[in-house]
Parts: structure tokens; C-alpha cells; sequence
């Protein structure tokens, strides 16, 4: 593995006003799995199984999506109330030998809300600034229909690293081509982590989705990626194959005010080769900042020299609406979609009902062979 950015020592003492005003963190262009989903976010189903000692904070916080918050006044029973995951301090066992041993660390098991290949973590020890821990390590394995704590296959992502308070310590994952579902976050020796992060590529079960027949094909749960779009000036375009629906604005992807003759897109890769015979586009919550046309195109990559042809051309849209559109059984097969939307604004989720071919089966299965470990 190589690290993008990371971060050592403490921060300094919270001194009042914006908490995040010395926050250290990378931009965000220089991270390269920045575009890619939290594989371990709380809305795609994450969850922190176990932990060694959650004392001081809630082991659960470490999948909370959004950013941790700090209210210097809050203080419980236990002392300053935290958002993330904190645990006591060790101690040695005497006087002369007061600090913990070199190997004493606490440790957190993370299951993945998707299972999939991690290409990128970021420990974030937000507010945490005299009591974060000093190195982390994260491990992974491949624990199906289990809670992880008790595997004994891991493979490291992440070796023994220093980390620093009151930052995002990213970390790019390198030669771990393995399909994991559960992490192990260990610290050296105690301390806080606010969120752990597991940005990576879904992928699913080829049995699930065989059992299925028809599902969403761009769906991020059935191994759908959004590669690229436009703009994602208020928020990800990953956000419209999240499942579920959309329950505020910012959980969708909006991009900012057009002042040209152009329109924004999305791209997003399918589970696998496929027919989309059913589109369904919902501007939930864009009440006056919802395109007013939309355009599908697909693209099977499968075939040389293919290229992307239409498949619904200029719908017009209505605000905070579903739109459930019937594709003409003539579509062809694809690997990916592009979603056109004229000129600007606010999707909240695209759907992409279909099946796959028996190529994409093959090929999805197989994908899942190769990543077992």
C-alpha cells in the first residue's frame, strides 16, 4: 500500500470559535478514491460490530456519515461527550513501568454496508486533538453472514501507521485485489477515532443477483459504480444509485447553475452486462432546481468499436416527481449508462431495471471468483 496523505503529532488545544478552522485534511483532487463510495457508510447498511473498549465514546459513530461534530460544553458522566469512537487510557502494570506495552491497542470491527474492494481509507480523527491514537492499522477479511470478530483470514490494507490529531489520515490501498466485507481497525495504543472511511468498488454477489432475475442494474448494493460526471459542486453523483429514497436535498446530486449552452451528465458503470428495460428518474426534493429534460444513453463496451447510443432522448422532467419510463425491447444490451440532464440541477436517485445477459453472468461470477482471496 502507499500513503496519499497522512498527518503526525497532536493539534493544538480547541481555542474557541470554528472547530474545523485547524482541521488538517488533503484536497480532496489529490485523493485518487476520492470519487469512489464509503464502502462502510451507515446508509448503505455499515455497521461496527464489536470493539475492544468503547469507554468514553460509542463505537457506532466510526460509520456516521456525516462529519463529526464538537460541542465544547457537552460533558457526561464520563466526561467530554464525543462524536466517534473513543476508548480509556491503558496503563502499564507499575509505577516503573507505568505506559503500556509497544503492542497494547484497542481495536474496532467495521462491517461493510457493501461488500467490495477497498482502493482508499481515511482514519479521521476529527476533534480529537490530545487524545487520538498515536499509529492505526486496519486489516480486512471475508466473513459472509458473520460479524467478523471472530475471523481469523485477514489480510492487511493498512500496516501500522502514525497518524496525527484533528486531521483526515488517507491512505491509498494498493495490491489488496480481494473482495472483503468486514474491516478491523486497530489503535496504538488508546485514544479517539471520529469516522473510519472505506472508499472502494462494490461488488456483488453473483448468486443474489442470479436469484433476483430483475433488479436495478446501476444500484451500488448489486455492483454498480458511478465512474464520472460534470460537475459535483453540492454533492456526489454516487448519491443516485444509493438505495432507499432520497430524503433531503443533499442526498442526491446537484450540480451548480449553468451560464452556457452546455448540460451536465453523469456516467455510471453497471453491474454487468445487461438489458435496462425500465428507467425510473426521481427529482424527490428538487422542488425548483430539478433539470427540465433528461437523456439516457447507453454503451456496451463488451463489443469493439460499440458506441453510446440513445435510449430515452430529451424527457422532460417534472419537480419532486418519479418518472417511470418503459425502454422498447429493441434497447440492446450495455455496460454503462450516461444520464444527460438539460441543462442543470438536482437528481435525487436513477434506477435501471433490466437483467443480465448471460455474458454479464458469466462475467460477474467470474469477477467474484477472482476476488475471493
Amino acid at each position: 500500500m502507499s500513503v496519499s496523505t497522512s498527518f503526525t503529532g497532536q493539534a493544538a488545544p480547541y481555542a474557541g470559535g470554528d472547530p474545523y478552522a485547524d482541521y488538517r485534511a488533503p484536497d480532496v483532487g489529490e485523493l485518487p478514491f476520492a470519487h469512489l463510495p464509503d464502502l462502510a457508510d451507515r446508509r448503505l447498511g455499515g455497521s461496527v460490530t464489536a470493539a475492544s473498549d468503547e469507554f468514553f465514546a460509542e463505537r457506532e459513530n466510526l460509520v456516521r456519515t456525516e462529519r463529526a461534530h464538537f460541542d465544547p460544553t457537552t460533558f457526561g458522566h464520563k466526561g467530554k461527550v464525543m462524536d466517534g469512537w473513543e476508548t480509556r487510557r491503558r496503563r502499564g502494570p507499575a509505577p516503573d513501568a507505568a505506559l503500556p506495552a509497544a503492542d497494547d491497542h484497542d481495536w474496532a470491527v467495521v462491517r461493510l454496508g457493501v461488500p467490495g474492494v477497498v482502493r482508499g481509507l481515511v482514519v479521521d480523527t476529527a476533534h480529537f486533538r490530545g487524545n487520538h491514537p498515536a499509529a492505526v492499522r486496519v486489516e480486512a477479511t471475508a466473513a459472509e453472514n458473520a460479524e467478523g470478530a471472530g475471523a481469523t483470514d485477514w489480510v492487511e490494507l493498512l500496516p501500522r501507521t502514525p497518524v496525527g490529531g484533528h486531521a483526515a489520515n488517507c491512505f491509498a490501498v494498493d495490491g489488496v485485489e480481494r473482495r472483503v466485507t468486514h474491516l478491523r481497525l486497530s489503535q496504538y495504543p488508546d485514544g479517539g477515532v471520529a469516522r473510519l472511511r472505506a472508499h472502494g468498488e462494490p461488488v456483488a454477489d453473483p448468486a443474489w443477483l442470479a436469484a433476483l432475475g430483475t433488479f436495478d442494474l446501476a444500484a451500488l448494493e448489486h455492483g454498480g459504480l458511478a465512474e464520472d460526471a460534470s460537475d459535483r459542486f453540492y454533492s456526489p453523483p454516487a448519491h443516485v444509485i444509493h438505495p432507499g429514497r432520497s430524503r433531503e436535498m443533499h442526498e442526491g446530486w446537484e450540480t451548480r447553475r449553468r451560464r452556457d449552452a452546455g448540460h451536465d451528465w453523469l456516467r455510471l458503470r453497471l453491474a454487468g452486462q445487461g438489458v435496462i428495460r425500465a428507467v425510473e428518474i426521481d427529482t424527490g426534493n428538487y422542488k425548483g432546481n430539478a433539470p427540465g429534460w433528461a437523456s439516457l444513453w447507453l454503451l456496451d463496451a463488451a463489443t469493439p468499436g460499440a458506441g453510446w447510443r440513445p435510449a430515452l432522448s430529451h424527457t422532460p422532467l417534472r419537480p419532486d416527481a418519479v418518472h417511470r419510463l418503459l425502454l422498447p425491447d429493441t434497447v440492446g444490451p450495455a455496460t454503462h449508462a450516461r444520464l444527460d440532464v438539460h441543462p442543470d440541477g438536482g437528481i435525487a436517485r436513477l434506477r435501471l431495471h433490466g437483467s443480465l445477459t448471460e455474458a454479464g453472468a458469466r462475467g460477474v461470477a467470474a469477477r467474484h471468483r477472482e476476488l475471493a482471496g
